[in-house]
């Protein structure tokens, strides 16, 4: 039974490397067909002006889901529109953000610089670094209506354990204040750099990204935690999302993290960690509570992959990934 498990897990894992040091399988890749948008009747709304969404603007790809949650693609929405109405309503976002250790040097000022110019323009914004070295948090000249508080935060000794313990530590900002000043919260990691308009159109009660590296491919190369004794356990699931970006109310932010969290110091007790740390946990919390709002991989491409028809625009990048230096003690 143990072999049948390790190879169940190994084969999708060694096939995945596979793809990520081919550029001729990657390019290959994006000619497998996303399955399409079925559905007859309107899209589920997380506010009014989704009903303005053009699930058919969009036919060489996915638009919405099984369980009409949009999934959102250049060409399908007015960014006017989306704007007037967060603004009318008050909408105001939390943006979370890690730089620990040598990543606050590395990639924080970037990121903040490139969010000041393209994310959530024109709302209220507010900026919570959670870092090690409050005093190394760069002095970034901020937009009206923007601001940024500074968390610190104990430097774990294994980056795995600084992905997983963030969960805690998000949970914790929100109930303390977050939920008192923004209406929702979008956590994102830092070594990425925001390159296009990243707006109003992906806020939701509870927001997922679809993994750039695998909405192309069938469910069987998905890599979901696949050790029964982990809480993040799945067999198959709907998509894989990346968990470099997740978002929502602030009341579905929190409830996910908590629910992240308590899989993991469960799993800790009983000496398990999932394969993909948060990332496993939070692709179960969705397969559990369905995302009322998906976003496309537009909003966190990986440019290793090459060309890609289907991203038009792309609104946020991977920053060159340096993990020889930046996760060694």
């Amino acid at each position: 039974m143990r072999s049948v498990f390790k190879c169940v897990l190994f084969v999708p894992i060694t096939l995945c490397a596979i793809y990520l040091i081919s550029p001729s399988v990657k390019l290959l890749i994006g000619f497998i067909p996303m399955e399409k948008c079925h559905s007859e009747s309107e899209t589920n709304l997380d506010s009014s002006v989704d009903a303005s969404l053009n699930l058919q603007s969009r036919p060489d790809v996915q638009t919405c889901t099984y369980w009409k949650a949009a999934i959102i693609w250049e060409g399908m929405f007015d960014p006017r529109l989306y704007d007037e109405m967060h603004k009318m309503k008050g909408s105001s976002v939390a943006l979370t953000v890690f730089a620990v250790g040598r990543y606050l040097d590395a990639y924080l000022h970037t990121f903040l610089n490139s969010a000041e110019q393209h994310f959530m323009v024109g709302l209220p914004v507010t900026y919570y670094v959670f870092t090690d070295m409050p005093e190394k948090v760069p002095n970034i000249k901020l937009s009206p209506l923007r601001s940024m508080k500074v968390i610190k935060v104990e430097k774990n000794s294994r980056w795995q354990d600084v992905s997983m313990m963030r969960m805690k530590s998000i949970s914790d900002v929100i109930e303390s204040d977050i939920r008192h000043h923004c209406t929702h919260v979008f956590c994102f990691d830092v070594d990425q750099v925001f390159t296009g308009r990243f707006g109003s159109e992906a806020l939701g009660d509870s927001v997922a990204l679809l993994h750039a590296h695998y909405y192309h491919l069938p469910k069987y190369f998905y890599t979901y935690d696949r050790n029964p004794n982990s809480k993040a356990y799945m067999e198959t699931g709907d998509f894989y999302y990346h968990a470099a970006i997740f978002g929502g109310s602030w009341k579905n932010v929190k409830a996910l993290t908590e629910a992240c969290y308590q899989g993991i110091m469960e799993d800790k007790q009983n000496n398990v960690e999932a394969l993909w740390h948060d990332e496993s946990h939070l692709n179960k919390y969705m397969l559990l509570h369905k995302p009322s709002k998906v976003l496309s991989p537009e909003y966190c491409w990986d440019t290793s992959i090459g060309f890609r028809r289907d991203i038009q625009v792309t609104r946020l990048l991977w920053a060159p990934k340096y993990y020889d230096t930046l996760r060694t003690p």
